[in-house]
């Protein structure tokens, strides 16, 4: 059975994910900010822990193989950082505050993340596409990520009438993300053959935190009554949005490449790194961002059903393209 869930892109992360929110939803007072446990305090840290280790794990030379493809790099960064967002402004004009803002929020804060590395190059190497280049754009993307995404969010708050402290939020992301980063590669050489031998458990360190990150931003939204408001049919309209928005990009893409002539592998890199959203960027980013607010739960919902989807999606996509080859 884990088999076949494993061939579709449902693994144990995934699971652990549906398993946060329904804990969430079951012992709201177990995660909430200034509850038993503490989790706040927990997860404030947790969000330095995962980019010190995005930090040491990282190998320098992925941003060099591949560099003078700039044809794919300018497709695939401007997929993340100016197709999506504009695609989802545009919807929530031409929906003119018919959904509710703080969902219209969640999608925006989706489509302004990074694309993720490790499954845009995992779908990349399936299909047998331009895996030098995936590695070259999800790395870069999310090291834009880190100023760009916050940058997008202020705009769009400040369009839509709200506001963020985007000084506040900048230091945090001084603090909590660059410097973790830094002193990630900083000691990256000195502890390289420790990290090789301990990756799994680096990995597993690194998907735990997030894991708690989630179950703390729902255990606080529940907590404030926000899914009291917004139930089933929110997640439905969330997960029937995601669905129609990863499949209206990836088809857009396909159309591009061929239009500017790529080759296959070029191709199948641009489009698995265009369409993909970062959950392992997106959850601590949006910690620093929304800290403890009520709405945090909102945010990160479009982006944790937009992971389960691109994931499913891009992994029969990946071995239909592989069978193909």
């Amino acid at each position: 059975m884990f088999k076949v869930l494993a061939r579709i892109g449902i693994d144990a992360f995934l699971i652990g994910l549906m398993a946060m929110v329904g804990l969430a939803w079951v012992a709201p007072e177990l995660g909430r900010s200034g509850g038993v446990l503490r989790m706040d305090a927990v997860t404030g840290y947790g969000v330095a822990l995962v980019f010190l280790l995005y930090g040491l794990t990282l190998p320098p030379e992925r941003l060099k193989a591949g560099l003078l493809n700039w044809r794919l790099h300018l497709l695939v960064q401007a997929s993340t950082f100016l197709l999506f967002p504009a695609l989802v402004w545009g919807l929530g004009w031409g929906l003119a505050g018919r959904l509710h803002p703080d969902l219209m929020l969640g999608f925006f804060f989706l489509a302004a993340l990074p694309s993720t590395i490790s499954s845009s190059v995992a779908m990349t190497s399936i299909a047998r596409g331009n895996v030098a280049g995936a590695i070259f754009n999800a790395t870069l993307s999310s090291l834009i990520g880190v100023v760009l995404t916050p940058l997008w969010v202020n705009w769009y708050l400040s369009a839509s009438g709200g506001s963020l402290d985007l000084g506040r939020v900048l230091v945090k992301i001084l603090l909590l993300v660059l410097l973790p980063i830094v002193a990630g590669q900083v000691l990256r050489p000195f502890l390289h053959a420790w990290i090789d031998r301990n990756m799994r458990w680096l990995k597993t360190l690194d998907r735990a935190t997030i894991l708690l990150i989630v179950f703390n931003s729902f255990a606080d939204s529940i907590t404030e009554g926000v899914w009291a408001e917004h139930g089933g049919n929110t997640l439905a309209l969330v997960a029937g949005g995601s669905v129609l928005l990863f499949f209206f990009v990836f088809g857009l893409l396909q159309v591009v490449c061929r239009g500017l002539g790529f080759n296959r592998e070029d191709a199948i890199a641009g489009v698995f790194c265009g369409t993909k959203k970062s959950l392992a960027t997106g959850v601590p980013m949006a910690k620093i961002m929304f800290g403890t607010s009520p709405v945090l739960g909102m945010v990160i919902a479009p982006v944790i059903l937009y992971h389960f989807i691109q994931l499913v999606a891009a992994s029969v996509i990946a071995r239909k393209w592989q069978d193909d080859a």
